[in-house]
């Protein structure tokens, strides 16, 4: 009798499985799903006769790396992830079409072939760039053609890594090289334009003041300044011999 209790508790703990806040649990009964998902709690069942089946229904990151192709026939080495989560309303539909084996099974040949569609359309030198976020985008939305329905809710299609090839990372590099140069070039050019323009103006200045000077002192104005110093010359005490030609004095003191 002993052993029989022992037994028919050791059976009652074994059919207790505790689903988690994030987990939904499927009961499989002789091969066929039984009963609505359960969120989260104790699910007892009979393990005769009785599996349960739980199934992350959280953000899941999904990394694959592989090899993708440009428009121009390069292979491209990337590092991707997938965000995607599994609709709790739809998890027995994905079991009894896809299994438990669903990510490998489903999600990751759609991912492969919705990239390589999409890589296909883009230069490589593009998935260097702002064209990545229309990559990602692309992406996302033809894996949802095909996944929606069964139950699979992408969030995100990232591409973490991109490695391109030798070649055309070198020729990229001598591209960005060059364009720095001809940047650096149109500067030193600019600055040269301006200073030549500054000493432009500066010599136009000097000339224009050189003009106005020259046309000052005109022979009137020579004579007046003359008569003004012959004035201050006769104020004064001392005794002078003022010889002239009429244009130019020459002061001589005794």
């Amino acid at each position: 009798m002993k052993w029989i209790l022992l037994a028919l508790t050791g059976l009652l703990l074994s059919g207790c499985v505790v689903v988690r806040q994030d987990e939904v649990a499927v009961k499989r009964r002789i091969g066929k799903l039984v009963g609505d998902p359960v969120r989260e709690g104790a699910v007892v069942y009979n393990p005769l006769i009785t599996t349960v089946i739980k199934i992350p229904v959280r953000n899941i990151n999904k990394k694959i790396n592989l090899d993708i192709p440009s428009k121009e026939g390069l292979t491209i080495r990337s590092e991707m992830s997938i965000l995607y989560r599994v609709d709790q309303k739809q998890v027995k539909r994905l079991l009894r079409e896809v299994g438990e084996n669903f990510e490998e099974d489903l999600i990751a040949p759609v991912f492969r072939s919705a990239l390589a569609d999409v890589s296909a359309k883009f230069m490589a030198k593009d998935m260097h760039t702002g064209e990545r976020a229309q990559i990602e985008q692309a992406v996302k939305a033809l894996m949802m053609e095909t996944l929606t329905d069964k139950g699979i809710i992408i969030e995100r299609v990232l591409m973490k890594r991109i490695v391109l090839p030798a070649t055309l990372t070198a020729a990229i590099e001598e591209k960005l090289a060059a364009e720095q140069d001809a940047q650096r070039m149109e500067f030193v050019l600019q600055r040269e334009k301006q200073e030549a323009e500054r000493k432009k103006i500066e010599a136009q200045g000097t000339a224009d003041a050189q003009r106005i000077l020259s046309e000052g002192l005109s022979e009137s104005v020579l004579q007046f300044q003359m008569i003004e110093a012959f004035e201050k010359l006769a104020e004064s005490n001392n005794a002078k011999v003022i010889i002239t030609n009429g244009k130019m004095p020459l002061m001589l003191e005794e």
